[in-house]
This record gives C-alpha cells, sequence and structure tokens, in this order.
C-alpha cells in the first residue's frame, strides 16, 4: 500500500480548538478536520476541500505547523489498520465565514456523529487523534513530530 499524505487543519478561536466529534464501539473520540490528498491536488487545496466536507464551511490555509508521520503496525489500532503509512501536514487555519453551530458537513467521515470547539487547556482530558498532539498546540515549534499516536 501507497504512503498517503493527509491534510490538517488547527483552527484555534478564543482558546478554544474546532475538532471532528467520532464515534466508535470504545465511545467518543475527535480527530483534526482534514483528510487525504487527491492525485493533482495541493495540500492546501486539499485541505479546503475536507474542511467543507466535514466541518461545513471555508476556511484559509495558513503556516504549517507540524508533520507527523503514521505507521499503523507500530500503534494500539494496528488490528485494523497495519498497512496504514500516512504523513500528516497540520497547518494553522482560520474560517472564514460567520461559525455557526448548525453548519452541515457535506460529506463527513464515516464514525463522525459532529463538530466541536475543545478549551486547549483540557485537550489532554478527550479521547483526541494523535494523542500527543495536544502537547504542541499554541506553543511547540517542533515541525516534525514523528511517528506517533
Amino acid at each position: 500500500m501507497p504512503i498517503r499524505n493527509s491534510a490538517k487543519a488547527i483552527i484555534i478561536r478564543d482558546n478554544k480548538i474546532l475538532l471532528t466529534k467520532n464515534k466508535d464501539v470504545e465511545g467518543f473520540f475527535y480527530l483534526f478536520p482534514g483528510g487525504g490528498q487527491e492525485h493533482g491536488e495541493t495540500l492546501p487545496k486539499a485541505l479546503k476541500r475536507e474542511c467543507v466536507e466535514e466541518i461545513g464551511c471555508e476556511v484559509e490555509v495558513g503556516a504549517l505547523l507540524h508533520v507527523r508521520e503514521y505507521i499503523g503496525k507500530n500503534h494500539e489500532h494496528a488490528s485494523f489498520d497495519s498497512d496504514l503509512h500516512q504523513v500528516e501536514f497540520y497547518f494553522a487555519c482560520r474560517i472564514l465565514s460567520e461559525w455557526s453551530d448548525h453548519l452541515t458537513p457535506s460529506n463527513p467521515d464515516s464514525h463522525q456523529v459532529g463538530v466541536e470547539w475543545i478549551d486547549i487547556h483540557v485537550l489532554k482530558q478527550y479521547r483526541l487523534y494523535p494523542k500527543e498532539i495536544s502537547s504542541h498546540i499554541g506553543g511547540s515549534s517542533k515541525v516534525y513530530l514523528g511517528d506517533i499516536n
């Protein structure tokens, strides 16, 4: 299986971060809006498309903040994603339109049940993937985070 590129949005407003809320057999978990890059698509264009699909609004893509590798066989979800090798690019983003809790994603992910603003100071209390990135939100200058989950 080839390595997959994915673009992710870090959207912070009033010390809160916007995440997609998802549900599986273990309960709720949170992910950064974004997803896979398609052939012929730049990372910023992929991220803009994915944000419309997952959070229902357009974003302005800013600076690249972090790069994360995920090699599935090295982590706790190896039973179902051991073949996955993904490189994720985390960009600072800003919502371009007026935010409303009633925005409708055009194509949410299969486990997605909504979107939620979460206070960045309590982020570690949530089941967030990748877990380690919460240590880098809002302050770390470390760009390459390595193979983390």
